[in-house]
């Protein structure tokens, strides 16, 4: 009997961890590409783990590298594999280079992710899109995707704040310091906007404004960070790893 029960101790030991370690989700670096491209890089992360919840957030990852990988109106992406945005990228160029003989200058796209911050609870991802198609400047843009840890499912910005109102009043004074030295209209807090772009990191809370979103092009990204120690009590998701 007492081996009995020591075995049925043991199964259930190696059942918990085996269990524990499904529900963890980690990431592993890959690059996509196909035969005949020339001018696409893709290097992203790829959640493995707990299959359900991998696949939701491979997926969200998936839709956001197609959308940045797409010439036209986004309404009109056809594109259902990152490999088949790759292929009409280069499509493009080839069908570009063909109307236009005269124009040397390659296009390129390249698009880079990484993980900011992971835990039990939340998973913040930031991916960095540059493409240049012959212009007189590419084109640098950075999103962050935020994950329910637990389902996969992307996290509004409403939903990572428990108090939005208060959380602008301790946000703007961070804005104006990143931005003082930059030739663009300081706003008070009824006129400021919280931007986009909102992630986890190591030390707080990021916020990233893209080009054109707040100023000119020539402004860049305007990125400031947040210590949790000033922003802890109205985060929706506990920032312990």
């Amino acid at each position: 009997m007492l081996k009995i029960n020591t075995l049925l101790t043991i199964c259930c030991f190696t059942l918990f961890f085996s269990c524990k370690d499904d529900v963890n989700t980690t990431f592993e670096d890959i690059n996509i590409t196909t035969e005949n491209n020339s001018v696409v890089e893709v290097n992203i992360p790829k959640a493995v783990g707990n299959k359900t919840v991998s696949s939701v957030i491979n997926s969200e990852i998936e839709k956001e590298v197609i959308a940045n990988l797409h010439l036209g109106e986004p309404n009109a992406i056809n594109a259902k594999s990152i490999e088949e945005s790759i292929n009409n990228f280069n499509k493009e160029f080839e069908t570009f280079q063909t109307d236009f003989p005269e124009i040397s200058q390659p296009w390129e796209a390249q698009i880079d992710g990484e993980i900011m911050f992971s835990s039990p609870e939340i998973i913040s991802l930031a991916l960095t899109s540059y493409m240049n198609t012959g212009g007189a400047h590419g084109m640098l843009k950075v999103s962050f995707l935020n994950f329910d840890a637990t389902t996969g499912k992307t996290i509004p910005n409403k939903n990572l704040i428990n108090d939005t109102e208060v959380f602008k009043q301790i946000a703007l004074p961070y804005f104006k310091e990143a931005t003082k030295d930059k030739d663009i209209f300081e706003p008070e807090l009824d006129a400021f906007k919280l931007p986009e772009n909102i992630g986890y990191n190591d030390e707080g809370i990021v916020l990233l404004y893209n080009a054109y979103e707040i100023a000119p092009y020539s402004t860049g990204i305007i990125e400031f960070e947040i210590p949790f120690n000033k922003i802890e009590s109205y985060l929706a998701f506990n920032s312990a790893r």
